[in-house]
């Protein structure tokens, strides 16, 4: 099947070697091409491409704008290009909230280090976005457990609202053989972890506000983040989740003492782990390897924590492609920890946590939004 697409930006020299690159694919049809945001949103309703590719600097209407426009009007998985920045990574995180699926540089350079490396990794991105769904539906869980007076530098905010599904069906990997978790959305007796792990990549930005927008400032358990991101934007991410949440939310350093109500994000491009020293949860940042795909990677934070918190702590897998996380949870799971993972009604890529849940790994699936206040109320 090929896939078609929109391509959305407000250089001509862009647009053609997009254009040229993802065509010789043989896989995709590049159907139309878009000068700036108005015309994008126009071509996006006419041509009804399976993926829209977007600037985010444009005249007449910015790419922010344009996706905000295209997710009300006909939802289509968006790829946006951006710079690798801190500016690039703070519109680029509000793309995301925006609707877009996924980004990439715009400077190819930064992609790959030759041209056959750069098409497979602009192909095998198209397609995976095409086969996302960024109407993900979230269904409404119980309501969070009221927290504490935030002061006027955190401020807290209602999770994004749930944007309407295109009418496309994800498709299903065929079953295996393993038992499947439990759907749960019961509240049973809090329990008490050492850590709390997420995991996640693609949609995991806006999941992840989300979730951690549900805790209260006195969350019982250290957080530990790992999402697939860019050096250059882990900081800006950390920044924004810190505005928003109720918890206390900064990027990692090596060194730092894993606290209650502290959620620490791993750091892009290096590995982060987790030592027990006395009982007490220390971070260790570690160059990134080239033989891991990921950096950071969710398997070796969650495999430190299976070494050094054996049983005492819950792992939670979000929205992602791949599999990253899973070894990681089988890990976790031999030594007695718990684990729970997102539903593929709500995932905006159901990879990671089919991945997990197909393993047999998977203790409960819970909706997006059961997420958050299921942690508020049943960690102690």
């Amino acid at each position: 099947m090929t896939v078609s697409v929109l391509v959305v930006d407000d250089s001509g020299f862009f647009r053609k070697r997009l254009t040229e690159i993802l065509t010789a694919s043989g896989q995709i049809r590049v159907v139309g091409a878009a000068t700036n945001g108005r015309e994008g949103v126009e071509l996006a309703a006419k041509l009804r491409p399976d993926v829209i590719t977007m600037d985010y600097e444009m005249p007449v209407m910015d790419g922010i704008s344009a996706v905000r426009e295209i997710m009300k009007r006909h939802p289509v998985p968006v790829l946006m290009f951006s710079s690798l920045t801190y500016e690039g990574a703070r519109v680029t995180l509000d793309a995301l909230e925006a609707g877009a699926v996924d980004f990439l540089p715009k400077n190819f350079e930064e992609i790959a280090r030759d041209s056959s490396q750069l098409q497979k990794i602009l192909i095998d991105r198209i397609l995976d976005v095409a086969r996302s769904r960024p109407g993900a539906k979230s269904v409404p869980g119980p309501a969070p457990t009221p927290a504490a007076t935030v002061s006027s530098e955190k401020r807290a905010v209602p999770p994004a609202s749930p944007r309407t599904e295109r009418g496309r069906e994800t498709p299903r990997p065929a079953p295996e053989s393993q038992a499947p978790a439990r759907h749960a959305s019961r509240r049973g007796a809090a329990k008490h972890y050492s850590v709390v792990a997420i995991g996640t990549s693609t949609g995991g930005p806006v999941a992840l506000q989300r979730v951690l927008t549900a805790l209260p400032a006195r969350f019982p358990a250290p957080v530990v983040l790992v999402q697939h991101m860019p050096a250059s934007f882990t900081p800006a991410f950390a920044e924004r989740l810190n505005r928003l949440c109720q918890i206390e939310v900064r990027q990692a350093a090596d060194g730092d003492v894993l606290k209650p109500g502290l959620a620490l994000l791993a750091p892009g491009g290096r590995q982060m782990m987790i030592e027990n020293r006395g009982g007490q949860g220390r971070v260790r940042i570690l160059p990134g390897d080239d033989r891991l795909n990921y950096k950071p990677c969710v398997d070796v934070t969650f495999g430190s924590l299976a070494r050094s918190f054996p049983g005492k702590t819950l792992g939670v897998i979000l929205t992602g492609m791949g599999a990253d996380g899973r070894e990681g949870c089988r890990l976790m799971k031999q030594s007695g920890s718990d684990i729970w993972s997102q539903d593929e009604k709500t995932s905006v890529i159901y990879g990671m946590p089919m991945a997990v849940a197909r393993a047999g790994l998977t203790d409960e699936i819970l909706a997006l939004d059961d997420i958050g206040p299921r942690l508020a109320g049943g960690v102690s």
